[in-house]
């Protein structure tokens, strides 16, 4: 009896003792129950980008969005065979059309460094560029802008009876290649009252292919008229303007004194103005006032000139 009265204590210890193990693998359980979903959601995590990595690290990195050049096609494969031309022409593989050009070379004549021959209707000016280049300075002194012409037309003298004459004449021929000139004309009316004629040089002091040019004046005239008759040294000076250098138009004033200093002395005074027609011929028109102590007379003329 004693001794189950001893071992009878022992009992409730026992099983307070499994109560509270019980208990705690009921609560073990509880946690790891609880844990679990985490746990179980990073393992799947893991295994799914494991072998991602995996296979990132194993294969190359490939760039997608640049085209494979290795991929390419040639360039010089890729041509076509035939050139695209435009509608209605025949298309020409790329070796035709060099060996066409190659011909076309080989057509043409070689000239071995010699300047090819100019059309006849070539410009002049560039065929005297080609052969020297000009001074134009030099130019300008020595070629005239104005060009010898010879003269024939009509005159009408208002102040002799309204009288109807002819006149005849040669202006600014050169003398060499200086700036001398010899002119003279001869005038006269049909009823024969009126008479006049003569020769002069002028030596031009400006440069001949200015646009204005002065020239004093040195010759010989006769003039006679119903009232008085004159002739001896014939002394002035006269002043041209010239628009166009190829002798086109101009426009000239005159002023000279017959036999200056005595009794008779005479001025004459010139207004002319002269347009070309073509290349070579002119229409020309004049006034002409003489000066004297027994009258004044008036001339008009009109005429066709040839440059030359």
């Amino acid at each position: 009896m004693n001794s189950q009265r001893r071992r009878s204590p022992q009992f409730p210890s026992i099983l307070l003792s499994s109560s509270v193990g019980l208990a705690v693998g009921i609560f073990g359980l509880a946690g790891t129950a609880q844990a679990n979903p985490t746990s179980s959601l990073l393992l799947s995590l893991k295994e799914d980008l494991q072998p991602s990595s995996e296979t990132a690290s194993r294969q190359p990195f490939e760039d997608k969005s640049l085209p494979d050049r290795n991929n390419q096609p040639d360039p010089q494969s890729s041509i076509s065979p035939k050139i695209q031309v435009e509608e209605g022409l025949p298309a020409r593989s790329p070796l035709q059309v060099s060996h066409s050009a190659s011909d076309l070379a080989q057509a043409q004549p070689a000239t071995d460094g010699a300047t090819p021959a100019r059309p006849a209707d070539a410009s002049p000016v560039l065929d005297k560029w080609e052969k020297q280049t000009p001074n134009v300075l030099e130019d300008i002194k020595r070629d005239p802008s104005f060009r010898t012409r010879v003269r024939l037309g009509l005159s009408y003298f208002p102040s002799t009876n309204d009288a109807l004459g002819w006149n005849v004449g040669v202006e600014n021929f050169f003398i060499g290649k200086t700036s001398l000139t010899l002119s003279g004309n001869y005038i006269a009316s049909f009823n024969g009252d009126r008479k006049a004629g003569g020769a002069d040089l002028r030596y031009y002091l400006l440069p001949l292919g200015g646009y204005l040019n002065i020239a004093p004046v040195l010759g010989y005239r006769y003039l006679e008229s119903p009232r008085y008759t004159t002739d001896g040294l014939n002394v002035g000076f006269r002043v041209q303007a010239v628009p166009s250098r190829t002798g086109a138009a101009d426009l000239s004033f005159m002023l000279t004194w017959v036999d200056p200093g005595q009794y008779d002395e005479v001025g004459v005074l010139t207004l002319s103005f002269g347009y070309a027609l073509t290349k070579q011929v002119r229409l020309s028109t004049d006034i002409e006032k003489q000066n004297s102590r027994y009258k004044k007379d008036t001339r008009f003329g009109v005429s066709l000139e040839y440059m030359f």
